[in-house]
Formats: C-alpha cells, structure tokens, sequence
C-alpha cells in the first residue's frame, strides 16, 4: 500500500482518488495498463479507472455523459467529486478515442483494452461477454422450435393446467414454442408451482421426454429450488399425474457453475462451452436476476442450439453484487414479435404474450403488503407513504424503532428459539428463526446490520437471565453461513439453528420437509444472524420482518432494495425510518449502466 500510495504522481487520477471516487485497485490497473500501453494522458487514465470501478458498483460499462452527473458510492457512503476536476466532455472524449488503449466502435477484434461504442465505454472483456449474451439470445428468440401440434397441447392444457390464473397458463405453454422464456414474478406468485406445469407440458408435448437441467446462481438457491419443486409435485389441491410426478421428482437441481462442470485448472474454466455443449433440451434457471453477465455468457455459450431455456426470477429485486442485470434488461428489452406463438395462443384460448410472461396474482402475502410492493413499483411515493401511514393490513411505518414493538417482537421470539433449541425441538427453533427478521440496507453504522444485531442480542441478554452469547457454539445460536461447503451440504446464504440433541450440538438448516445437521465445530464462515443486510434475504420469505431505511444521503435508498425488503414478508412488514427515506426509496431508481438492454 506504501509503494502504490507514493507511485501515485500528482495531477488528476491522485486528485479524484482523494475525493474517495476511485480505490487504491481502480488507479493501481489503470497505471499498470496505462504503463504497458504507453499511455500518459491522466483523462484517459482516469477514464481506465471508472471502467474498473464500475465493476465494482454492478455495470459493466461508463456511460461518459453520465459521468459528474449520476451519484458516486463508496463504502455505503456518497462520493462528492468537485465539478471542477471532472475533463471538459468534448476534448476527454476526443482523448479517449485516439488513445492506443481503446478500441472504437462495435467491429473489430479485441487487442485493446477499453472499448468505446456510443457513449458507453467497456472493459474489454465485458464487451465481449454482453455481446455473447445478446447475440446469443438474438438469436434464440428468433429461432423458433419445430412445430407442436395443436391437439397435443389442448389435450396437455386440459391435463395439466386449469383456468384459475391465465398468467400460470400461459408461462406453462410459451417453452413448449419459445427457444427463451422468462417466467418472471414476485414471491408468492407461484413461480415454482408454474415450473411444474411448465415442465409437464413439455413432457407431454414433445416427441420424446426432454433431458431437463434444473439450475440456480447459488447452493441455497439450488437447494430451494429441488424443495419448492419436490412440494408443487406433490401439492394435495393440484397434484401432477402419478408418471410425471415419477419423471419430474428425480431431476436434482445445481448451480450454474456445477451444471456447466467448473474446471479451475482449466483456460476455459468450465467443460461445457461451444465446443463440448450441453447435452439437455430444456435448461431452467431459477433466481436468474442474481445471475450476472459473465455467468449468463457462459451458460448461452454452452447450450445447444436447440436447446430451451427458461429463465426463472423477479427482474424488480435487488441485481447481482456482480456486474450486470441481465434477467431485468431481457424484460425491459420490446419483445419480439412472434405471429406464430400468438396465434398458437389465441387458439388456445389463452391472452396473446411474448417470451416474457409476468406471474401478477400473489398468492402468500397478505393483500396489504402486495399493494404496497405495487406502489412502489409504480413509482407512487404518495401512495406509498398512505399505505404506510394509513391503516392497511399487514403494513406498519414508524420513525424510530422506539415507536414499534421491535424489542418485544425479538425478545419473545427469541426466547421461543432459544427454548426450543435448548430442549432439541428442531422444528420449533426453525420456525421460530423464520417467524420475524431484522433486515438493513447497510452493513455498518447506525442503520448497518452489525449495530443492530449488537442491540439485539443487548435485548436478549436483558430479557432472559440465564442467556449467554459469549460462547462460540450454545444452543439457540441462530447462524448465517457466509461460505459454500457443498461437502458439507450447506451454502452461503444459509440460516440455522444450533439445537442440543441428547447432549451434543448440531446445526440446523431446514430442507423443505427434512432437517439437515452438521456439526456446527465443522462450519467455518458463519456469523451470528440476529439482523441481515436486505441482499442476503433474496430468495427467502418470513412471517413477518422489520426493515430498518437508512437516512436519505444513503447511496443504497433505492427502489430495488425497498421492494425486495417488502417482499420477503407473508404476514406483516414494519418499516422503521423518516418520511423522506421512504419517499426517496420509492423515486429513486438504481443505476447500472449496461448496453445489454439496446442490443436485444
């Protein structure tokens, strides 16, 4: 650090590093390439570094007339760079295009580092990745399958599908004449209930059963995915017939890396690419907005050309921490025109639609918290700030979290957790975990996850004399893991309860209908999970949650983050934070600069 700190040389790259801008990794490669490239002009330079930095802040490329007008984060915190130190547009622009680090315009191989194209500029190698994508699915969407007949899918639709929500309908039949389809809805819209189905008609429908890869970005993803499936196969209100039940419940869900066979040795880093494809006809990606441009561009890469792909998330929630947003820039895209699949529709029946069919109905949370995510969606801070405000079922809002029954909610389920593990009542502790959580947007300060989970266990400490949270492992200890252990069986992401069985301590993770112990002496990254940040809840839902918004300065006060925070409640959502923090979540969009959306 001493070295890099005294390399820098004065002038503009050391000048908006010190405004905290750029970290010491953005100028560090774009000195070394800069050097490598013989490049010594400082706006192409500091151009380099904004490449690399916003990487770090989720796009995979700078919008150059955006630069000194959109908001700049760092460490959670707003980033002011003076007007003054940004390069007149016209003459940086001009430097960028002439310098020997940058290629210009869409053609061309890829021997330079930047990439210029419009007014975006690229990494290279993002470029590159995001052309995969939408090349990729360009070409899919408009490749349309071999014909299927149209009795056979009458006679599937009266098997499988019922008239109680079109939207499930449609998402079930669109695969069956769609080479990509996104199925995409909240929570509680019966996203998994629908991939059954959808999975059912293509069984029934094509000449031969499909060979189906059923994948996620993470473990837990994965995991609950095989979970939700295995239920919605052997739901009692609408149950699969016995054989496709049968097909269906063998298919075992991994992630994306495992599906494409990571090789870490390897150059190409997975077995399956364009040379060695996939050998699956249907590929269904569920939780596919946590999927970024890189992994997305392998997965494209390494499907067959027939092959189906079906793309499963909520393109509303929070994007990867990782660069690109890929399932929300397919659903922005215009969709394709597609005579063929809205006639097969039409004579189904069934509302015209395009590859991208929204599940609308929410059938789990209480209709209080559905109007709310609704508003929120739309944009409508007033009407946000009326539900919140007003008396509407399931939803409350106060300016501190005095003014709620936050200490009484987790002292009373705290103390059913701790009771229930101590007594080896597994299932009780579970559920106990999953009736209410503490969500934040930060991980530090005021509003961050490590001040409140302090103040928690400060509450509980108080509450039950014989409680103790100093030991490394007690009964009642509820954990987050932060690392995967595939040998393990657990995964980042997951949340447990450590539980006395007979005298001896497990950790214990719900698995659908099972319960899966380990030996919490054998976890390594694990953290006391008294609150969590609003992006490790992606993909979970409780009973009732309390999220804490942070002051309106906060960089991390989005809509994207308020409606995925809303939605991982069922029953009761407490918002705890000023009017004009709420507001401004509402208003405020996030930002990821990306050329994806254009280019489909």
């Amino acid at each position: 650090m001493t070295d890099l700190a005294t390399s820098l040389q004065p002038g503009l790259l050391a000048d908006v590093h010190a405004t905290g801008a750029l970290s010491w990794a953005d100028v560090h490669v774009a000195q070394k390439v800069s050097f490598l490239y013989s490049e010594t002009d400082q706006r192409v330079q500091l151009a380099l570094a904004l490449a690399v930095r916003a990487l770090r802040a989720g796009s995979t490329c700078v919008e150059l007339s955006a630069v000194g007008r959109d908001r700049l984060e760092a460490d959670e915190e707003i980033v002011g760079v003076p007007d003054e130190l940004w390069p007149d547009p016209v003459q940086w622009r001009a430097a960028i295009e002439t310098s020997p680090l940058v290629g210009v315009g869409a053609s061309g191989g890829g021997e330079r580092p930047l990439r210029l194209v419009g007014d975006l500029l690229y990494l290279e190698r993002y470029w590159q990745e995001e052309s995969i994508v939408a090349t990729q699915l360009n070409a899919r969407r408009d490749r349309v399958p071999e014909p299927i007949p149209l009795e056979g899918l009458r006679a599937a639709r009266a098997e499988l599908l019922t008239d109680d929500d079109t939207d499930q309908a449609v998402a079930a039949i669109v695969p069956a004449l769609a080479g990509v389809t996104v199925v995409a809805g909240g929570p509680g819209t019966g996203k998994t209930h629908t991939l059954a189905r959808l999975l059912g008609v293509l069984h029934r429908t094509l000449p031969k059963p499909p060979l189906v890869a059923l994948a996620a970005p993470t473990g837990k993803a994965a995991v609950r995915m095989q979970e939700a499936l295995s239920e919605a196969l052997s739901d009692p209100r609408s149950p699969l017939p016995a054989d496709l039940a049968d097909a269906l419940g063998g298919l075992e869900a991994s992630t994306i890396h495992r599906l494409l066979g990571w090789v870490p040795q390897a150059r190409s880093r997975f077995s399956h690419h364009a040379a060695n494809p996939l050998p699956h006809d249907v590929v269904v990606v569920d939780e596919a907005s946590m999927v970024n441009v890189t992994l997305m561009a392998r997965l494209l890469d390494a499907l067959r050309p027939q092959a189906r792909l079906v793309l499963v998330g909520d393109p509303d929630q929070l994007a990867p921490v990782e660069a690109g947003a890929v399932l929300a820039d397919i659903v922005a895209a215009p969709a394709p025109a597609s005579t063929p699949l809205a006639e097969t529709l039409a004579a189904l029946d069934l509302p015209a639609s395009g590859p991208v069919v929204r599940l609308r109905h929410n059938y789990r949370s209480v209709p209080g918290i559905t109007r709310l995510a609704e508003a929120v969606l739309a944009g409508d801070a007033d009407a946000v700030l009326d539900l919140a405000g007003g008396a509407t079922d399931g939803v409350r809002f106060a300016p501190t979290a005095t003014q709620t029954d936050l200490a009484d909610r987790v002292v009373r389920t705290g103390r059913e957790l701790v009771a229930a593990a101590r007594e080896g009542r597994v299932g009780a502790a579970l559920a106990a975990l999953d009736e209410h959580r503490l969500l934040c947007a930060h991980r530090r300060g005021p509003y961050g996850v490590a001040l409140w989970s302090r103040q928690v266990e400060e509450w509980l400490v108080a509450a039950m004399d014989d409680f103790d949270p100093t030991p490394a492992w007690y009964a009642g200890r509820p954990v987050l893991v932060t690392q995967n252990s595939p040998d393990l069986g657990v995964y980042n992401g997951d949340t447990g309860v450590v539980v006395n069985l007979g005298g001896v301590l497990q950790a214990c993770f719900a698995r659908g209908n099972r319960v899966h112990q380990v030996s919490p002496f054998l976890l390594e990254g694990v953290q006391t999970i008294h609150a969590m940040t609003v992006h490790k809840a992606q993909g979970s839902q409780f009973d009732r949650v309390t999220v804490v918004l942070p002051a309106p300065d906060s960089p991390l006060l989005t809509q994207e983050l308020l409606y995925t925070a809303i939605t991982r409640a069922k029953q009761e959502v407490t918002l705890i934070g000023s009017p004009e923090s709420l507001a401004l979540a509402v208003r405020q969009r996030a930002r990821r600069a990306s050329g994806l959306r254009e280019r489909l």
